[in-house]
């Protein structure tokens, strides 16, 4: 039999790994490199961005400004006020590393949903234990029988009893902070 791994084939997870990396290079529509340049306020000419996809080595405002906002004479004193910096950035990482985290959050979400829907049908009610009841009632719980205590094998029914020890403990502690706070008060 084939190895799986959360219900899928190995041929198939391949398969969407091929697709999904096969989607990030098909779409080239995205820049990943870029020469921004931030030109403060000239004069009467407010400051302004401007993005072109340009070389390294053409990362200046000559080859980016464009149109040149200020008159040949005054080219060389806004080009210096001008900040340019060559930006690179991988676009096929971000994509897939979105892809993956959406598809761990769904696949979380997926598994929150299976567990609401089947916890009730798992979860059944047993007659000897009681609900913890308001503080007062806490010493009230009666303890387990031989018979339920012999039959906690499976691992639900000690998860359960680990978890009404648990809250057992908490009313516990919140009945003797609330003591000691009626007692410094």
């Amino acid at each position: 039999m084939p190895s799986t791994v959360c219900g899928l084939r190995a041929p198939t997870l391949i398969l969407i790994f091929y697709q999904v990396v096969r989607y990030a290079n098909a779409n080239k529509s995205f820049e990943d490199v870029r020469c921004k340049c931030i030109c403060p306020p000239y004069r009467n000419i407010s400051g302004h961005i401007y993005n072109k996809n340009a070389s390294q080595k053409d990362c200046n405002c000559l080859h980016v400004v464009e149109p040149m906002p200020v008159p040949g004479h005054d080219v060389e004193a806004y080009c210096l006020l001008c900040e340019c910096k060559y930006e690179e950035r991988s676009s096929n990482t971000i994509k897939v590393t979105i892809i993956i985290y959406l598809s761990v959050v769904g696949s979380l979400l997926l598994y929150m949903l299976f567990l609401l829907l089947v916890d009730p049908l798992i979860r059944r009610q047993d007659p000897y234990m009681q609900p913890l009841q308001n503080e007062d009632d806490s010493e009230d719980v009666r303890p387990q029988t031989s018979s339920t205590a012999a039959r906690g094998n499976t691992v639900l029914e000690r998860v359960e009893g680990a978890q009404q020890r648990w809250k057992k403990q908490v009313q516990e502690q919140r009945k003797t902070v609330f003591d000691r706070h009626k007692l410094l008060s």
